[in-house]
């Protein structure tokens, strides 16, 4: 397995969360990466951080989200972040977040995130109008799909997860 660096920026072009992990593999959802507990990361210039809860990300082809699949122990037990199209090369995949965010709780509440900082930033990155109807559209699927339990959120993640120590 190879290992990759996850770089999400903000729109502005700013450093964001960022971080390691392990190709798992690709499926029709798109490209699997494995964090086992422990993993690092950071946000832009802070002091790492240490996740202590195994995660798997999943990469969508042409898709306007990310989404991270949390171990059990987890109070969360998904956390989708709205960002443009993950592109991937050159041992990296990055992506601009667009603030948005939908969880879903293991009690299964579920949760649209952050819409005011969306507005605000909207304003700070002057967002194009493209990009605010795109994350609009992308954060409503996202409502629909991560509460419906349809597509990759249908368990599809837990092969994956099995294979992150």
């Amino acid at each position: 397995m190879s290992e990759v660096r996850i770089i999400y920026r903000k729109y502005g072009g700013s450093l964001h969360w960022h971080q390691h992990a392990r190709v798992l593999g690709e499926d029709e959802h798109g490209v699997w990466t494995g964090c086992p507990a422990g993993t690092v990361g950071r946000r832009g210039s802070e002091p790492p951080v240490v996740w202590p809860d195994a995660f798997v990300m999943l990469f969508p082809r042409n898709s306007w989200w990310t989404a991270t699949f949390n171990a059990r122990q987890n109070r969360c037990a998904i956390y989708c972040d709205v960002t443009t199209v993950p592109v991937r090369g050159d041992g990296r995949i990055t992506m601009a977040d667009l603030d948005l965010d939908v969880l879903r709780m293991r009690d299964g509440r579920l949760i649209l995130d952050d819409e005011d900082e969306f507005a605000e930033h909207q304003v700070r990155y002057a967002y194009p109008e493209e990009i605010v109807r795109q994350a609009e559209r992308s954060a409503a699927w996202l409502m629909q799909a991560v509460g419906g339990r349809t597509g990759p959120f249908d368990g599809a993640h837990d092969r994956w997860l099995s294979q992150v120590g």
